[in-house]
C-alpha cells in the first residue's frame, strides 16, 4: 500500500505543518515540544486524551515504549518529553514517519525517539521489547483485530501494558463521511465495545481499566469545534478537517460512535 492509498495522506503534510507554524509566529530554529501540542495529536480529545491515558500507565525514564500507529509522532514526543523515556514511533505512512523524524529534531528529542515505518499487524520488533504500547485511534483502520493485538502482546514483556484510546461502533444508524480516519465506509473497520474487549482478551491481555468516555468527550469535541480559526490545528495537514470533525462530533453526540479508554496488561 502506498502513502496516497492510505486514507487522508496527501503528500503535502509537511508543507502544511511548516506553513502553520510560521503563520503562528513559531521560530523553527527554537521550537519547543509544547509548541506542537495543538497540531500533532490526531485523535479525539487531542492532547487532553493523551495526558489522561499516560497518567494511567505510570511510565518512568527507564520505560521502553512503543507508539503503534504514531501518525506524525505527537504521543511519542509527549511521552519522551514528560517522562524522559525511550520511545519508538511506528506508522504505516512513510510521509508521516518523515514528518515525525523532522519534528523530533526540531524540538531536540531525536535522541529519545526512534521512528520506524511499520505495519501494526506485523511489527518489526523482537518479542518482549517494550514495557508499554500506546494505541490511539488505530483499530478503526485495521480489519484483523487478532493480528493487531496479537502483535502488541508479542512485543510487550510479561506484565507490560497496552494503553488504548479508541472509537468503537455504537448504534442508531449509518455514519456520515468523511471522518477523521476515513473518507468512506471502505476504510472503516469499527468493532463494538464488547467485540473490542473480546479481541484484547483473546490476544493474551487482562483488561484492568475500561471506561466509556463518550458522554465526557462530547462537550470537549464541541468546544474544539467552536474555537475560532487558528493556524495551529489538525487542519494544517488533514484535508477537509472541519467536516471530518463535525461528522465525528455528531456521531459521538447521538451514540452512533463510542469513545473507549482502556488499559490492558499482558498475561
Amino acid at each position: 500500500m502506498t502513502d496516497l492509498a492510505i486514507p487522508y495522506r496527501t503528500g503535502r503534510a509537511r508543507t502544511g505543518i511548516e506553513q502553520a507554524l510560521v503563520a503562528a509566529g513559531k521560530d523553527l530554529t527554537d521550537l519547543r515540544a509544547e509548541d506542537l501540542a495543538l497540531l500533532e495529536d490526531f485523535h479525539t480529545g487531542g492532547r487532553l486524551a493523551t495526558v489522561q491515558l499516560a497518567d494511567l500507565v505510570g511510565l518512568t525514564e527507564t520505560s521502553a515504549v512503543l507508539d503503534a500507529g504514531a501518525g506524525i509522532g505527537g504521543t511519542a514526543r509527549y511521552l519522551a518529553a514528560r517522562f524522559g523515556c525511550a520511545v519508538t514511533a511506528a506508522d504505516l505512512s512513510g510521509e508521516y514517519c518523515e514528518i515525525a523524524d523532522w519534528l523530533d529534531h526540531l524540538v531536540g528529542l531525536e535522541g529519545k525517539i526512534a521512528v520506524r515505518q511499520a505495519d501494526v499487524t506485523a511489527l518489526p520488533f523482537d518479542d518482549a521489547s517494550f514495557h508499554a504500547v500506546f494505541s490511539q485511534h488505530v483499530q478503526m483502520n485495521v480489519a484483523d483485530k487478532g493480528r493487531l493485538y496479537g502483535e502488541a502482546r508479542r512485543v510487550l514483556s510479561s506484565g507490560g501494558q497496552l494503553a488504548l484510546w479508541d472509537i468503537t461502533a455504537g448504534g442508531g444508524g449509518e455514519l456520515d463521511y468523511p471522518l477523521p480516519w476515513a473518507d468512506g465506509p471502505g476504510h472503516t473497520h469499527l468493532s463494538t465495545p464488547a467485540e473490542l474487549r473480546d479481541a484484547l482478551e483473546a490476544a493474551g491481555f487482562t483488561v484492568e481499566h475500561w471506561v466509556d468516555l463518550t458522554e465526557q468527550i462530547g462537550p470537549v469535541m464541541r468546544t474544539i469545534q467552536s474555537l475560532p480559526p487558528s493556524p495551529l490545528g489538525l487542519q494544517a495537514f488533514v484535508p477537509d478537517f472541519r467536516r471530518r470533525l463535525e461528522n465525528l462530533t455528531a456521531a459521538l453526540g447521538d451514540g452512533r460512535l463510542r469513545a473507549i479508554q482502556a488499559i490492558a496488561r499482558a498475561r
